[in-house]
């Protein structure tokens, strides 16, 4: 875990080169000011080469619902180089993280505020959270629904269509490459990935569906808080 300023040219170079290698109209540009705004890095580095291969940008919002206040942690950038998918580590650390979190503003509401442009985001969601929203088998409740509105809203102004639950960007904005964007009618058998291709089918122009899930242990899946355990101080790849 880092920050933005500990990083160097050639980090922001490397993390720059991967975003560009998994999405089309990526720009130097809007690359450096989603990193810029963001309070946490975390990279993801090959154990014999030391090259990162993967990061996930991060940063703390507040908000008021329905009269309590909340804190929600932010998801920007996210990247792990296709040749590492499978791989649990940046899970772990960022559980870790999120649990340092929850403690220290225990007594708080805490939520992720997730945006995706691709199912396999998403699917992180019913893996590693009890409940999340939206989601194919229940209703979005009034207080996350609300809770999502303000955050799209707040992050994102005159992005978010709340009555598709999407943010819609112009269109310099980057998107999936289309074999990485492409769901299949295999995956589409997986109620999850049904729900994110139908809910969001502008995906592939780089539409994002607004999700949410609280950030506590009791949320956690079991498989969740066992990845977490595993995190270590220093992460590598092998």
């Amino acid at each position: 875990m880092t920050t933005p300023r500990e990083l160097s040219t050639a980090h922001h170079d490397r993390m720059y080169e991967l975003m560009s290698a998994h999405f089309d109209r990526v720009t130097r540009e809007n690359f450096e000011h989603d990193l810029s705004e963001k309070q946490w890095v975390i990279l993801l580095r090959d154990s014999v080469s030391g090259e990162i291969q993967g990061f996930s940008t991060l940063m703390l919002l507040d908000a008021v619902i329905l009269g309590e206040p909340i804190k929600a942690v932010f998801s920007g950038d996210t990247i792990v180089h296709r040749d590492y998918w499978g791989e649990t580590e940046l899970a772990s650390v960022w559980g870790q993280f999120i649990l340092s979190l929850i403690e220290r503003y225990r007594g708080t509401k805490f939520y992720w505020f997730l945006i995706s442009k691709g199912y396999r985001t998403y699917r992180f969601l019913p893996v590693y959270f009890k409940e999340f929203f939206p989601r194919f088998d229940k209703e979005t409740p009034e207080f996350e629904g609300l809770l999502m509105e303000v955050l799209a809203e707040r992050k994102f102004p005159h992005h978010y269509l709340p009555e598709l639950g999407i943010l819609r960007f112009d269109d310099d904005k980057d998107r999936l490459k289309p074999e990485l964007a492409e769901v299949n009618e295999l995956r589409k058998k997986d109620p999850h990935v049904a729900f994110f291709h139908d809910r969001n089918p502008g995906y592939v122009n780089g539409d994002e569906l607004v999700c949410v899930a609280e950030l506590s242990e009791e949320n956690l899946k079991p498989i969740a808080l066992k990845v977490c355990a595993r995190a270590k101080q220093a992460v590598h790849l092998s």
